[in-house]
């Protein structure tokens, strides 16, 4: 269901954020604790200030404070994830933001972190002017994505018993296409993605001068293969792309 507006974007979380709460944290989600939070613990070990753009309820900072010791503040504009993630402290600050006003001086931290973010983000362009500000010079900047390509709106498995012999393949959705949609994502669950494709990012990123160092497409993790057998077909399909950049002198 196409849709427009941050307004709607800022209703849905509100609503829902118990539901990402319930289904991505505390050790639930495979793509995390396997995935996405070793990644970025890796990619930001050695830098002592760190921001997390979109920090949710503050899995993925509490992680960073936890294993790299760094100060960590979280930003976020929903307030049922800011109040859940001060709840449970561990470590990191937070503060109630939205990605394209981040209320910090200019060259303010060592690393900035964003971490399946961008897909709810109408504005690119501002978001990612905002995380190069507030990078300092030689700063560095890990983007995790849902993947661009690979996991375009209408994409997934086709097993297609009609062809003889049959074909599985993995069908890959209106790439080009910049597209607003709110998904059904669980029953009576809606959340809203900004689909563009991954040249949008990389332009974006290189005319606030970002320059990318790693291009990684893990494959998906044991944990997440294992819960269904479907998943295996699939399991050399990326599910994420992580881009790490540094921010130009």
């Amino acid at each position: 269901m196409p849709v427009e507006g941050d307004d709607v974007n800022a209703d849905l979380w509100e609503a829902h954020a118990d539901w990402w709460q319930r289904e991505f944290t505390d050790g639930v989600d495979p793509e995390y604790t396997e995935q996405i939070l070793p990644i970025v613990v890796e990619w930001t070990s050695g830098f002592d200030r760190v921001l997390e753009v979109g920090t949710g309820e503050g899995q993925v900072a509490r992680a960073i404070v936890a294993e790299n010791g760094a100060q960590v503040v979280g930003v976020d504009p929903t307030v049922n994830q800011i109040v859940e993630a001060v709840r449970k402290g561990a470590g990191p600050t937070y503060a109630r933001s939205g990605a394209e006003s981040l209320p910090f001086p200019d060259g303010s931290f060592d690393a900035v972190v964003c971490c399946l973010v961008f897909e709810h983000i109408d504005d690119v362009d501002v978001a990612l002017a905002e995380v190069s500000r507030v990078l300092r010079p030689g700063g560095r900047f890990v983007f995790c994505l849902n993947h661009p390509l690979l996991q375009t709106p209408g994409s997934g498995w086709i097993d297609d018993q009609i062809l003889d012999p049959p074909e599985q393949y993995w069908r890959i959705g209106p790439y080009l296409t910049e597209q607003a949609v709110v998904e059904e994502v669980e029953k009576d669950v809606y959340i809203r993605f900004v689909h563009r494709p991954l040249g949008r990012y990389i332009n974006a990123m290189a005319d606030v001068g970002m320059t990318i160092e790693r291009m990684l497409e893990p494959a998906p993790p044991a944990g997440f293969i294992a819960r269904a057998p479907e998943h295996t077909e699939v399991a050399t399909v990326p599910r994420l792309l992580t881009l790490v950049a540094r921010r130009s002198a």
